[in-house]
Order: C-alpha cells, then sequence, then structure tokens
C-alpha cells in the first residue's frame, strides 16, 4: 500500500509524504510512483531553460521509517510497549554504565519520544473527525487523562536513573526526550483548544478549563527544569524556544532516518553509448579519408581538404550521437539508483529518474484526470488542440503546456527491518518536498489593476489577483494496487496561495 499525503510547507515548497508500507508476509515489496506535473506554457519552462540537474536541486527527499502506531490510550497502560521497553532500558542502565547499555536507552527514549508525538498527532485528528459532542468531550478527557500518566510515567524513570553510577550524558538524553514531549504536548493540546473554540464556543467551559490546567502544568514544569519555554513578552527568549524545538526534533528523530548513498543508474551504459557514438564518427572520418585517397591518391590537395572536412564533420557526429544517446537513455532508464540501510544493513534500494515529455506520451487515464477542473480560469476544462500523433495542450494564455514525468521505484525486505530494532516497522516514508521558485522567474506580477462601476455609479480600481496553476498527478502502484491523486498548487509571484484536491 501506498500512503500520500500533501502539504504546504512553506512558501515556495510543496511537502509530500509518501508512505511505502509493505505486508508482513512479503519477502520482496516493490513499490512505483509516477507523477505528472502539468505547467503552464506562460512560465517558459523547458528542456532547454529547466535542465534534471536544476530539477534535482529543487527536490529535496528524505527517507525515514515509519514511525510505530500505538494509540494514546495503550501507551499510557502499565505493561505496555513502548513504556515497558524504555523501562527496561531504564532497568539495565541503572545497573550497568557500559556504552552498549547507554546506547540502548537512548535508542528507547528515542523511540518512545518519536511515537508519543505520532500519537498525539493521530489523536488529534481522531477527536477533529467525531461530529457528536459527547464522543469529543469523552475523547478529550481521555486525551488529558492519558497525556497526565504518560508524561507521570516517563519522568518517574528520569529520577530512577537519577544516580551517581549513570553517565552524565545518558541523564541528558532523557531530558530532551522529556523536554521533546513537552512541547509536543503542548502544540498539541493548543490545536485542540483551538478546534474546541469552533465547535464549544462558550469560554468558561469546563473541558477548556481542564485542558487549559493540562498546559499550564507542562509551562509549570518547564520553569521548574529550566526548559525554554515561549514568552509573550520576549522575542528573543521566543526564537531560542524555535531553534532549541528544531534540534530536539532533529535529535530524537535521528534513529527514524535511513542511511542512502546516491550514484548515478546509467555511468556504464553512458560510457559505452558514448564510446559507440565516439566509434561511429571515426568510422565515417576513415571512410572519407580512405575514398578519397584511392582516388586521388596521396599528398594531395583533395586529400587534404577532405580530412580537414571529415574532421569537422566527425566532431559534429560525435555530439550528435552523444545527444540521441544521452536523449532516449534519459527516457528508458532511471536517472539516479539510492542504496537504503539502517544501521550498516541494507534493506533495499530506490531509482527515480525524471524527463519533459509530449502530451501524446501521457496515459489516457491521467489525461482524463488532468481534463476535470471546476475553475474557470484554468485551461483543463478545454479540450485539447490538434489532433492525431500531435495533441496540445493550451494555458490559459493559448501556449503549449509542458509536462515533467517523474518517475520513482522502491524496493525493500521488510523482515530486514525487522531486525534490526525491538520495534515492528510497518514501512517506509519518502519525505520529497519540492521547490518551485524557479517557476515564478517569469511571472506577471501578482496584481493586476481592474476597473470597475460601484453600485453608487462612480468609477473604482480594484486589484485582481495573477495566479498560475501547477498541476501534480501521481499514480501509486503496488502489486495489484493501483491509485490516482491530484493536487493542484495555486500559486503567483509572491509564492504559493492553496493546495487543492479537486
Amino acid at each position: 500500500m501506498i500512503e500520500l499525503h500533501a502539504k504546504i510547507h512553506d512558501k515556495f515548497s510543496i511537502e509530500f509524504k509518501v508512505g511505502f508500507v509493505a505486508r508482513k508476509r512479503r519477502e520482496i515489496s516493490n513499490f512505483v510512483m509516477n507523477t505528472w506535473i502539468f505547467i503552464p506554457g506562460t512560465l517558459d519552462i523547458n528542456p532547454l531553460a529547466y535542465k534534471k540537474d536544476t530539477f534535482y536541486r529543487d527536490i529535496k527527499s528524505y527517507l525515514r521509517l515509519i514511525t510505530p502506531v500505538y494509540p494514546l490510550a495503550r501507551i499510557a497502560e502499565a505493561g505496555e510497549a513502548p513504556l515497558l521497553l524504555l523501562e527496561r532500558a531504564a532497568g539495565k542502565l541503572a545497573r550497568s554504565r557500559s556504552r552498549v547499555v547507554v546506547d540502548e536507552h537512548r535508542a528507547h527514549v528515542r523511540m518512545f519520544a518519536s511515537i508519543i508525538k505520532s500519537a498525539l498527532r493521530d489523536e488529534l485528528a481522531h477527536i477533529k473527525q467525531n461530529r457528536v459532542e459527547e464522543d469529543t468531550r469523552y475523547l478529550c478527557h481521555a486525551y488529558a487523562r492519558d497525556v497526565t500518566r504518560i508524561t507521570d510515567a516517563y519522568r518517574f524513570l528520569g529520577h530512577l536513573i537519577n544516580l551517581p553510577t549513570v553517565p552524565a550524558n545518558a541523564i541528558d538524553h532523557h531530558r530532551a526526550g522529556d523536554e521533546f514531549i513537552s512541547n509536543a504536548i503542548e502544540q498539541n493540546t493548543h490545536a485542540l483548544l483551538a478546534y474546541l473554540d469552533t465547535v464549544i464556543p462558550a469560554p468558561d467551559d469546563p473541558l477548556k478549563a481542564e485542558l487549559l490546567h493540562l498546559l499550564q502544568r507542562e509551562v509549570d514544569y518547564k520553569t521548574a527544569r529550566a526548559y525554554p519555554r515561549v514568552n509573550e513578552r520576549d522575542e528573543r527568549e521566543n526564537q531560542d524556544f524555535v531553534a532549541r524545538a528544531g534540534f530536539l526534533k532533529r535529535y530524537i528523530e535521528a534513529d527514524l532516518f535511513l542511511t542512502a548513498r546516491r550514484r548515478s543508474n546509467t555511468f556504464m551504459i553512458e560510457q559505452v553509448l558514448f564510446s559507440l557514438a565516439a566509434g561511429l564518427a571515426m568510422i565515417f572520418a576513415t571512410a572519407v579519408a580512405f575514398a578519397v585517397q584511392r582516388e586521388y591518391g596521396n599528398f594531395t590537395m583533395p586529400l587534404f581538404v577532405a580530412l580537414v572536412v571529415s574532421y569537422m564533420l566527425k566532431d559534429r557526429i560525435k555530439e550528435l550521437a552523444r545527444h540521441y544517446f544521452a536523449h532516449n537513455l534519459g527516457t528508458r532508464y532511471f536517472d539516479h539508483k539510492i542504496q537504503i540501510s539502517r544501521q550498516g544493513i541494507p534493506i533495499g534500494w530506490s531509482k527515480e529518474g525524471v524527463d519533459f515529455i509530449a502530451a501524446e506520451k501521457v496515459p489516457a487515464e491521467v489525461i482524463a484526470i488532468r481534463e476535470r477542473s471546476p475553475r474557470a480560469g484554468e485551461y483543463a476544462a478545454r479540450p485539447l488542440r490538434g489532433s492525431g500523433k500531435n495533441p496540445r495542450r493550451p494555458d490559459e494564455n493559448g501556449n503549449e503546456e509542458k509536462i515533467i514525468f517523474y518517475r520513482e521505484r522502491v524496493q525493500f525486505k521488510r523482515k530486514r527491518l525487522v531486525k534490526t530494532d525491538d520495534y515492528t516497522f510497518p514501512g517506509i516514508h519518502d519525505i520529497i518536498r519540492f521547490n518551485i521558485s524557479e517557476f515564478c522567474r517569469k511571472m506577471d506580477n501578482p496584481a493586476v489593476p481592474l476597473g470597475v462601476i460601484t453600485a453608487d455609479g462612480h468609477r473604482r480600481v480594484v486589484q485582481g489577483d495573477k495566479v498560475y496553476y501547477l498541476n501534480f498527478i501521481m499514480q501509486c502502484r503496488y502489486e495489484e494496487q493501483l491509485e490516482y491523486k491530484r493536487y493542484r498548487v495555486i500559486f503567483n509571484r509572491a509564492g504559493i496561495i492553496a493546495l487543492e484536491t479537486p
């Protein structure tokens, strides 16, 4: 199964979170994800102006394990993983200060904190999906209860390992996890209160008071432990808090990230084909030299001229052949192969490739998805111009739409993932961030002055937004499963305005 989620990451970047979830009994799992990017022709994005190197510069990918899924209520129960695994690691640390034990405890702290963060996020999403107020209240009470039980249990373990025999860095690991969990609780509880304001307007509702008490408890705890916290009156302290939170996120989630070694996937084939191009050019030059020499003899002016001309043409033939082979190589092979490993254990690989393609090479089902457009301003609702083998996709100004085809194939062995940790990982996340700054270079001004007659008969000038549409159509294939998803980015020179799922 391939899980796909998209969101706006920043003003000029879209983030796609792709989850490759393998079957438990499958020895080797293969996933295919094909993406067609439809670009307005007015942006002048083409193979000459936007090369492969530019595309790979604009795309940033992180490979990481999918965090093991545990409901918040289950984590809060005594004797259940992951709290049980953390308690065992803390018990070992209290009895031994060996490096192996310290590293094991650090790994369990990181995994526990990561699982808590994911559980809080999932619980918040589950609460928002409910439409019955009684169920919402029950879930919110359970949220506050479970969070309190989890933090109490985790902080008790901090007292357990606070011994003279325990290395200081091990205690620091536990404190880092403590601070990270507290930040996650604050963030999700604030988001929960913001949601409750929309469904339970009363400001003095007892449920909101309970959640506010939970927030105040975390603030007081942070103050007592000298952890950085948000200060409404001190911007510098808030800057420090954001920097510290970013550091903690990278530190805690470090064990989830996979080692990815990227290399060219076509190096040897390129060398063979380019050598063949040089050979073809040499055959031409030698044939011309032999023919003229046989006709006019050695050391003659015709032979001299023929050698010069054949040498000139030889270089052109060589370059044309190299260009032909390189073009056909790019459309049939992947550009890169990424070897994926964790803790030195190879678990799989990933391949990726990108090319500009013509509209007639796009599958009919993709074109059909692209044609569905509820917005009058988008050109997809118009039929293709042209016929036969050369249809063209016009944009809003009548220019031909350009299409980038990005393809990715992933293969990994789930059993090897199981061998690398005490936890069971369902699969791999590929977090892809695509920056659209390059597409904004040749845009018009984001605001267009428009004349209008008001209701009282006066003329005035208003502003209209000049926007562009970037469409992503993604095909996800795993075994017999095949699914298409479409995302539309609305943006202008000032950045991304919205991300829609038509």
